[in-house]
């Protein structure tokens, strides 16, 4: 996968967990399969707004569906966090052989320090 292909893919799962509610519903779903009544009972917000945080965390691959008679049960994909976990691992630890920043040089000689 080329380099704007990655960035792109940990983009969206950034962009995913980018709303307080869908960090919240993720939170829950790791800990239980639920349907948008529970899941709208639990963090107080309209069953509409659940439906789609849901399609939104869907389609970034971190929520499955299951159809169980009437109701549709979410929980959280196999291996969401991981991705996750790599993503953000790959964003604040580069592989060796990318490109440093030319700034961190200049910091090592002495010129501009470095924010910490």
């Amino acid at each position: 996968m080329k380099t704007t292909e990655v960035a792109e893919t940990q983009a969206a799962l950034f962009a995913a967990l980018s709303a307080e509610s869908r960090i919240r519903i993720v939170q829950l779903l790791s800990k239980d399969t639920l349907c948008v009544g529970a899941l709208s009972g639990s963090t107080g917000i309209s069953a509409g707004a659940v439906s789609q945080h849901l399609r939104i965390l869907r389609s970034a691959g971190l929520v499955q569906s299951e159809r169980r008679g009437y109701f549709i049960h979410y929980r959280l994909a196999p291996g969401a966090a991981g991705k996750l976990r790599a993503a953000l691992t790959a964003v604040v630890n580069p592989r060796k052989g990318t490109r440093a920043c030319a700034a961190k040089a200049k910091c090592a000689r002495g010129g501009n320090k470095p924010l910490k």
